[in-house]
């Protein structure tokens, strides 16, 4: 088994990014670091004692790289332990982490892209967009869009950073769409891959399979997604990254 090298990393800021959903963004400082290099979409592992084991668990960054610092968003699992373990960290207190680690990254050269969460998967996707956006070079010529997946508006995680790019990049299109809208909403409705197929639909004939998607989010968003950009619109498999979190 190969040991790997164990960092430390201090909690320095945290907020509640959904009450009703107990989803919080964490802000963790590397102590034993002066710079954290990885690729944004990269996860770590956290690691922590419990019972005199030792637990382990995957996160995905939600961060661009930045100096000795990288963000999280998760939500509590009821018999989670390490989603309870985080939620309750003070700031100041620490975790075990090694890493990064993980393949689920932007593709080079990039191509148009469609970025694709429902939930805390938006936490690589952060990233992604993030690390495009701090400098032209990276977006330059391509279309990125995001298309977001949740149940209630309450739930729509970190709205006002991606609208704010939006409204800064014109290449960059932002869109939400709800499966248990209220009757208020005044957003989309219905499931993320039916608001990808509309997104596809309207470019020209020629340029539908010229692009790429990244995915992240549960099982069966991911399952359906990929069925309908390969069976429906003729892409192939390695034009869809994705991560699944269950």
């Amino acid at each position: 088994m190969i040991e790997r090298t164990l960092h430390t990393a201090r909690l320095v800021q945290q907020e509640w990014l959904s009450q009703s959903s107990e989803t919080k963004h964490l802000v963790f400082a590397i102590e034993d670091m002066e710079r954290f290099d990885f690729a944004a979409g990269q996860f770590i592992s956290l690691v922590a004692p419990r019972d005199g084991k030792t637990i382990t668990r995957a996160y995905s960054l939600a961060s661009a790289p930045r100096n000795n610092e990288f963000d999280l968003c998760l939500n509590r699992v009821e018999e989670g332990f390490f989603s309870n373990f985080l939620c309750d960290m003070k700031e100041g207190e620490t975790v075990k982490f090694h890493g990064p680690h993980g393949t689920f990254v932007l593709r080079n050269p990039l191509r148009d892209s469609i970025l694709i969460a429902t939930g805390t998967g938006i936490a690589p996707i952060r990233g992604f967009v993030q690390w495009l956006f701090a400098d032209d070079s990276r977006h330059q010529g391509r279309q990125i869009h995001l298309v977001y997946g949740t149940r209630y508006p309450v739930d729509i995680y970190y709205k006002d950073y991606f609208d704010l790019v939006a409204h800064d990049f014109p290449n960059f299109h932002y869109l939400i769409t709800l499966s248990r809208a209220p009757d208020d909403w005044k957003g989309e409705r219905g499931y993320v891959q039916d608001q990808v197929r509309k997104i596809i639909m309207a470019r020209p004939e020629s340029e539908r399979t010229n692009m790429d998607a990244y995915v992240c989010g549960l099982n069966d968003m991911i399952s359906a997604t990929r069925k309908m950009l390969k069976e429906e619109l003729g892409w192939e498999r390695k034009q869809i990254v994705y991560e699944r979190y269950d």
